[in-house]
């Protein structure tokens, strides 16, 4: 899939698709019995926490600011969520498991080729985090005010998306396909120029630069430092 339309096609990645994992999740707490009716209130919670948050950071919104982006009331906004804490791990718990989801399941016809498997994971990771910005930016931008817990999630998913580069680079210098000293440094490089992408989105958004050729770019640059000549 080297087009944005068509990951999306293939991965239901709509807030509505996302909202339904969170309310499989969290179904004991979630005090609304129709499935739909949950569905489309979360949607709605989570949306205006995204925004909120973007607008004023997560640890300064309130309660009541939800319930005036939302329209909903007070009472109906606990049915959801009975803490900030409760809705934070719903926003964290959804990235990381998406992340693992799409990222450590190349298609079968690739996970024998490392350089092809690269290519197929930087271009995922950048799809994916153009479909879910909102999301992502909020999970990196938003990580330092997290409570302790929360922030270990979040260096663990950090950490588990290294690993995985880690293991590609690691299969393709055993095939002699890459030459890479220090593989745990060049995985640790090459995550934080993907999440550029979501980081510094206005930049490329200035330049008129589409997720593929943001994902053609670096592919061409990662593999000019690590391809066997």
């Amino acid at each position: 899939m080297d087009r944005l339309s068509s990951f999306q096609a293939h991965y239901d990645l709509g807030t509505e698709a996302l909202c339904a994992r969170i309310l499989k999740r969290h179904r004991e707490t979630i005090r609304v019995k129709k499935a739909h009716v949950a569905t489309a209130n979360l949607a709605r919670i989570i949306d205006a926490t995204l925004k909120l948050a973007n607008r004023t950071a997560f640890h300064s919104m309130t309660v009541r600011d939800l319930v005036e982006e939302t329209g909903l009331s007070m009472g109906a906004l606990y049915a959801y969520v009975d803490t900030k804490d409760t809705l934070l791990a719903m926003i964290l718990d959804t990235v990381t498991g998406i992340v693992v989801e799409v990222l450590d399941a190349p298609p079968g016809e690739i996970a024998g080729n490392p350089a092809e498997h690269l290519r197929w994971f930087v271009r995922s990771h950048v799809f994916l985090s153009e479909t879910m910005l909102p999301w992502f930016v909020f999970a990196y931008m938003e990580a330092k005010a997290f409570p302790p817990q929360e922030r270990r999630k979040a260096t663990m998913s950090e950490q588990r998306t290294e690993s995985m580069i880690a293991a590609i680079l690691e299969a393709g210098k055993a095939r002699r396909s890459f030459a890479v000293g220090d593989i745990t440094m060049t995985a640790a490089l090459i995550k934080p120029m993907i999440q550029d992408w979501y980081v510094k989105r206005a930049k490329y958004r200035k330049r008129n630069v589409s997720p593929e050729a943001f994902a053609a770019a670096l592919i061409d640059f990662i593999e000019s430092a690590i391809l066997q000549r």
